[in-house]
């Protein structure tokens, strides 16, 4: 069984997961009204894997007989001053979720929870490619390329 700290700071996981997808639907339609569609698509991808991870935490929950409400979730703005200001925000977003994690592991290792700790490595991997992806973006938002002209390079960046 999964340590009583460790369940409940899973749950809020799922809403802070559930929060993420809805902020990368954001950050992708302040792309979309750019008539940016590729940067929109790594944002609208981005998305989906957050839901995805969601689930992927639900379904450990379920396995583990742990019973749970759905958190509740927040909007997510679709309004940014710049792409710099909407990329910047999915990595300092992706920085809290590394906390979140890394402080979840801690619990599971203090309570001598050897399947929660196992659980959470996959998604400490995950941290490490998503943080790699955003500070990508940054710099090549930074390098001062045209948005546009930059579409083609995204595919390499997003792992795709």
């Amino acid at each position: 069984m999964i340590s009583e700290a460790l369940q409940r700071l899973l749950v809020e996981q799922v809403g802070a997961e559930l929060n993420a997808h809805g902020a990368y639907m954001g950050i992708s339609l302040y792309f979309e009204r750019q008539t940016l569609k590729r940067w929109a698509r790594i944002f609208h991808d981005q998305a989906i894997e957050e839901a995805g991870h969601a689930r992927k935490i639900i379904d450990f929950l379920l396995d583990n007989g742990v019973d749970f409400d759905v958190p509740a979730t927040r909007g997510a703005t679709t309004h940014y001053e710049s792409a710099t200001h909407a990329v910047q925000a999915a990595l300092d977003s992706e920085l809290r979720v590394t906390g979140q994690f890394d402080a979840m592991a801690a619990a599971a290792q203090s309570a001598g929870d050897h399947r929660g700790f196992q659980f959470l490595q996959w998604f400490i991997d995950e941290q490490v490619e998503e943080e790699r992806t955003m500070r990508g973006l940054l710099d090549l938002i930074d390098s001062g390329v045209n948005l546009f002209q930059a579409e083609p390079l995204l595919d390499g960046l997003a792992g795709e």
